[in-house]
């Protein structure tokens, strides 16, 4: 199943900032081959079900291996049965009404 998933992880008792997990996290969904967005606050997935988690999974397994002891992860997800859609063609029909 096709899923669009919205995340933020923030790993918790590593101090104010939290970029090098972020791009550690980032780095991992790279490597899954899946399509991705990185925006101020999480990062747009968009993929297979079991390839998106996994992944999500894999950022949990190296934001600890990096030394955070605690994380908490918020996730929105979509799915369709009725047709393909994309990160893309969810924006682009926004913009085409402004």
């Amino acid at each position: 199943m096709h899923v669009l998933v919205d995340l933020c992880l923030v790993p918790i008792g590593v101090g104010v900032s939290l970029s090098r997990y972020v791009a550690a996290c980032e780095k991992v969904v790279a490597e899954a081959g899946l399509k991705s967005s990185l925006h101020a606050y999480g990062t747009n997935i968009e993929g297979e079900w079991d390839a998106v988690f996994a992944a999500v999974k894999r950022c949990h397994e190296v934001v600890h291996e990096l030394g955070a002891p605690r994380i908490t992860t918020t996730i929105k997800l979509g799915t369709r049965t009725d047709r393909v859609q994309t990160m893309e063609d969810k924006v682009r029909s926004v913009q085409e009404k402004l």
